[in-house]
């Protein structure tokens, strides 16, 4: 005969234990849509010139105010774990386009939550998931060919600087102050963005070397701030091999000690018994000591290291078919770098104190081999290496009359940044969301398979319509009506959010980086229309708030206690 267990007695017999709660269908659809529409009504706020800001409460320091879209997606984060879930994979899709074009992240979010929405309503309604993803897909390729054909290369300055305008929120010297920095250090050049000591933003071009490169372990961190390492004139020790041994890097210690100089050592590994000495010395002896790999694998590897030995003028150890030992290091075997960053990504050098004519000497020699390179990979390598060389770091210095105030400015200015690099590298399109519109025509000629792939044509031509509606609608305007008469439009002609006329977009300086609008539009189709193909979301269950997990010690304290009367057994 079967007991019926009762509710009570089920929760006794998973106390202490978390449960998962299973939801199906449209009820679990729905309520992950909610999360994406919260999110997304969070970050479209700030598209286009007239989007407004952002204030995010932080858990340390004073409120950030920002225009910055995966800044805002970073910060939502909602009680219900249903939409939270939702919410996190939009936010995948800022994050993804973030990574790899720095900018168009408000964009991504917009058409992410569109192609959702009506994907969510198309599988509700009986149409296959599988097939309509397969729709939106067809119809994502289209597009991202079409953009190709729109494309236009960056050829001047100017145009450089029309970019990074758009970009910065028609920040006209934010434009400007960029496309400076990128014509002092060429388009292969590194420009970092820092905070001013000013009220106006300054640009300053270092000589210096960066390498993508951080520290092996976290222990050497000596800045809480940016959990970076920091050193002020440094001593540089460059290997082309790995360090195994502690007795190896024992006398390149003592010297560094000796001279009371910082020391960053760059060598292809450092492994577990030399790492954890020089940890060691950094935390117990308090040693001034950082260690990177070498950048870069094979020659490409060997190259790299004798460059940054040449522009520090260190020695190589390690070298094939030449005779230096670590054991043997010497004073004058030590580059000299003015100043270093190491964060857990990047190596950045700055103020080396190699000899000029050896490093003129090394880009000569970089040059003749660019020349004779057939390969394009060996042309990208060497065009890297050029650039570390030769043209130096630019270094944006933001200026501002509050902490606020500069943390937003930075926030738009790294926007820029990225959205520049961006159009050199793809080329641009017309902007303001118009390039997108001019796309429909694109996916309109496509012919499907079948009536879900068709469905999923359809989802996309309406999620390319969305960047405009909104760079619209921030501006108070009817927001259809110009999406309508856009759309009637022709060419480069669009809707100037800024002015509020109809005017050629190309023209009038109002463009986007290629790479940004083909990034946006692959990431959130991707994501979102994975999500509509989602049947079951298992999420956990809240624990229950009255359970303590101390009072069940409590009572093995009292069964404890009782053993003391086993002495008396004895």
């Amino acid at each position: 005969m079967f007991r019926r267990v009762g509710v009570t007695s089920a929760k006794q017999c998973v106390r202490g234990l978390s449960g998962k709660d299973l939801r199906f269908g449209n009820d679990a659809r729905s309520e992950m849509l909610k999360g994406v529409n919260l999110l997304a009504d969070a970050v479209s706020v700030t598209l286009g010139p007239k989007g407004r800001n952002v204030i995010i409460e932080q858990s340390f320091g004073g409120p950030k105010i920002t225009k910055d879209g995966v800044t805002v997606a970073k910060a939502v984060d909602l009680e219900c774990k249903l939409q939270n879930l939702g919410a996190r994979l939009v936010q995948d899709v800022a994050n993804n386009t973030n990574e790899q074009a720095g900018d168009g992240t408000t964009t991504a979010t917009v058409l992410a939550r569109s192609i959702a929405t009506d994907g969510f309503a198309a599988v509700s309604k009986g149409a296959n998931p599988t097939q309509v993803r397969k729709g939106i897909m067809i119809a994502v390729d289209a597009v991202v060919a079409h953009l190709k054909e729109m494309s236009k290369p960056v050829e001047n300055q100017d145009e450089i600087a029309q970019v990074a305008t758009i970009s910065a929120n028609g920040d006209r010297e934010v434009g400007d102050l960029i496309a400076k920095a990128i014509g002092k250090v060429g388009k292969n050049g590194v420009v970092t963005v820092k905070d001013g000591k000013t009220l106006s933003d300054e640009l300053e071009v270092i000589e210096g070397m960066k390498f993508d490169r951080g520290y092996i372990s976290p222990y050497f961190i000596n800045s809480a701030k940016g959990q970076k390492v920091e050193y002020q004139d440094c001593l540089v020790l460059c290997s082309q091999k790995k360090i195994s041994a502690v007795q190896s890097i024992v006398p390149a210690l003592e010297l560094a000690n000796q001279l009371r100089k910082p020391l960053l050592i760059i060598a292809e590994d450092v492994e577990s018994e030399p790492l954890g000495a020089l940890v060691l010395n950094r935390l117990k002896i308090g040693l001034q000591i950082v260690a990177v790999k070498a950048p870069g694998f094979g020659d490409n590897r060997k190259n790299q290291i004798r460059d940054i030995a040449i522009s520090t003028g260190a020695s190589v150890f390690g070298e094939e078919g030449a005779e230096l030992k670590l054991e043997d290091i010497q004073a004058s075997d030590f580059g000299e770098a003015g100043e270093l960053s190491v964060t857990k990504d990047d190596t950045l050098i700055l103020h080396g104190k190699g000899n000029r004519m050896e490093v003129d000497a090394r880009i000569e020699s970089i040059h003749d081999e660019l020349e004779e390179s057939r390969s394009e990979y060996e042309k990208e390598k060497l065009n890297e290496r050029l650039a570390k060389l030769s043209d130096g770091v630019a270094v944006l210095k933001i200026g501002g009359s509050s902490e606020v105030e500069v943390g937003e400015k930075k926030d738009r200015v790294q926007d820029a940044l990225c959205s520049t690099r961006a159009a050199v590298e793809e080329g641009v399109v017309v902007g303001g969301g118009t390039a997108l519109l001019r796309c429909t025509a694109a996916v309109e000629g496509l012919t499907f398979a079948n009536k879900d792939q068709e469905l999923g044509g359809e989802i996309v031509l309406k999620a390319l319509r969305q960047p405009a509606w909104h760079i619209a609608s921030n501006t108070g305007l009817d927001a259809n009506r110009i999406v309508e008469r856009t759309m009637r439009e022709s060419g480069n002609v669009g809707y100037d959010a800024d002015v509020g006329e109809y005017v050629d977009l190309v023209a009038t300086g109002v463009i986007d980086p290629t790479k940004v609008v083909r990034t946006a539009i692959i990431d959130a189709s991707g994501v979102a229309s994975l999500l509509t193909t989602a049947e079951c979301v298992i999420t956990d269950l809240p624990k229950e708030s009255g359970a303590d997990p101390m009072a069940a010690m409590g009572g093995m304290g009292g069964g404890m206690g009782g053993m003391g009367g086993m002495g008396g057994m004895m």
